[in-house]
């Protein structure tokens, strides 16, 4: 098993709490009115911006093209360094690895502390190779951006800004 340690930043750990509502929520499949695809590459996205209406509901097909883990996060600056020190849990406890997730790592974990789990319904976290799907409402026009929090990927700028109206 690859034991490869990522970039860290030490931070005590703050979870996202009931901050979601200022960003919006999990979106109703049958409420979508657009679908955008992002491509994910090693500390880029593809868009790298976001054109959003208030109270839009999006599918995102997320791809990671990458040869790393990678997140697609719809969160605030704030909400993202809040939510960087989990992600150095997860990688402090070989869950978050270079190239893959430890999912039966993750599951056990997760029992104990929660933030292990990694199932924010504003985010995916990919290995290589993978996709998945995203469906969120943005009921706010609050200043958001899409990001990476894998620990040294923000940093690296893995960020897309959202623009919403």
């Amino acid at each position: 098993m690859k034991k490869i340690i990522l970039l860290l930043i030490l931070m005590p750990s703050i979870s996202f709490g009931g901050t979601m509502n200022m960003i919006g929520q999990k979106g109703d499949p049958t409420e979508v009115s657009k679908v955008i695809e992002v491509k994910m590459y090693d500390n880029y996205y593809e868009p790298n911006k976001f054109e959003i209406k208030k109270n839009q509901t999006i599918k995102f097909i997320v791809h990671n093209y990458g040869e790393l883990v990678h997140e697609f996060n719809i969160a605030t600056k704030a909400m993202h360094l809040k939510h960087q020190p989990e992600m150095i849990k997860m990688v402090e406890n070989e869950i978050l690895l270079v190239d893959e997730i430890d999912k039966k790592k993750m599951k056990e974990l997760s029992k104990k502390d929660h933030s292990m789990s990694h199932s924010h319904s504003n985010s995916v976290l990919l290995e290589p190779n993978q996709s998945a799907e995203l469906i969120w409402k943005f009921s706010t026009n609050g200043d958001l951006e899409v990001a990476c929090n894998v620990p040294g990927h923000y940093e690296a700028g893995m960020i897309a800004k959202i623009n919403n109206f």
